[in-house]
């Protein structure tokens, strides 16, 4: 993962990418739009930033660039968690996931999930 963090609207980005896989400006741009008012070249400019910083790899074999996600999605949030965890957490997984339960009302099925994890983790310990 590149030591930078991808920022709030570099992220809609990588989400739009990691659903749609290679994209050109064009097809990430309309994938946007969908959900809230972007231009198309504040979206090419943020892949160009992005392509410079790792977050994404450009193919210019065609006429139309097509991006694709250089990082995993699981590598991001992995990424954005720890640092979550360590800058407003003081690095306790506990007070991140009880403040996290309480904010947003998890599912039935989340919360077995959940707890099905915490089953396995302490069956290794």
């Amino acid at each position: 993962m590149p030591s930078p963090l991808p920022t709030e609207a570099e992220l809609s980005i990588l989400q739009v990418l990691w659903q749609r896989g290679p994209s050109t400006v064009r097809e990430a741009h309309q994938a946007l739009e969908t959900s809230r008012a972007v231009g198309y070249t504040t979206v090419l400019k943020l892949l160009q930033i992005m392509t410079e910083k790792g977050l994404v790899t450009r193919d210019t074999a065609q006429r139309a660039h097509v991006y694709e996600a250089a990082v995993g999605e699981d590598a991001v949030q992995q990424h954005l968690i720890h640092t979550l965890l360590d800058q407003a957490f003081g690095g306790s997984a506990k007070k991140l996931i009880l403040q996290a339960l309480s904010v947003k009302e998890s599912t039935a099925e989340e919360l077995d999930e959940i707890r099905a994890l915490l089953d396995e983790i302490e069956r290794r310990s």
